[in-house]
């Protein structure tokens, strides 16, 4: 593979570092009071999957988040933490990816009326793919400093 400037691996660390700040930025701006003490992010959710036209959406909301809105709350914004910080720092990298992916998706098939959102989930479901078979944890990670994977 030839590239400019940088290696082919490196270019995928570069991909891989700029999809964690876009995951650490979903987090960052997330107004933490509105989504944990008054449920705002959560609810805003339930509101869209009340109207989802897949009702294998709207059941699958009542079921698993529905009945604990202030849990689903914290896994949402601490897994787009967790997201983040693993991926600037190449740390479990296919772990974070694999999981930044199903987030994507499952953001995406939540929000399918919602064609703002569109874009940012399949750009982002896009760079986790590249990053994930690109092995983008060879350069510039944790991952790659302790020999795994």
């Amino acid at each position: 593979m030839d590239s400019i400037w940088l290696t082919g691996a490196q270019w995928l660390a570069v991909l891989r570092i700029g999809l964690g700040l876009w995951w650490l930025e979903s987090w960052r701006h997330k107004d933490k009071k509105a989504w944990f003490e008054r449920g705002s992010g959560i609810a805003w959710a339930a509101d869209i999957a009340a109207k989802h036209r897949w009702n294998a959406v709207r059941s699958g909301f009542e079921v698993v988040v529905a009945p604990r809105p202030r849990t689903m709350a914290y896994v949402v914004a601490y897994a787009e933490l967790a997201l983040g910080l693993g991926l600037i720092a190449g740390f479990l990298t296919p772990v974070a990816l694999v999981g930044g992916l199903l987030l994507n998706v499952l953001y995406f098939v939540l929000m399918i009326h919602d064609w703002a959102e569109q874009g940012q989930n399949s750009m982002m479901a896009l760079i986790s793919l590249v990053a994930l078979f690109g092995m983008s944890w060879q350069s510039w990670s944790v991952d790659a400093a302790l020999g795994w994977f």
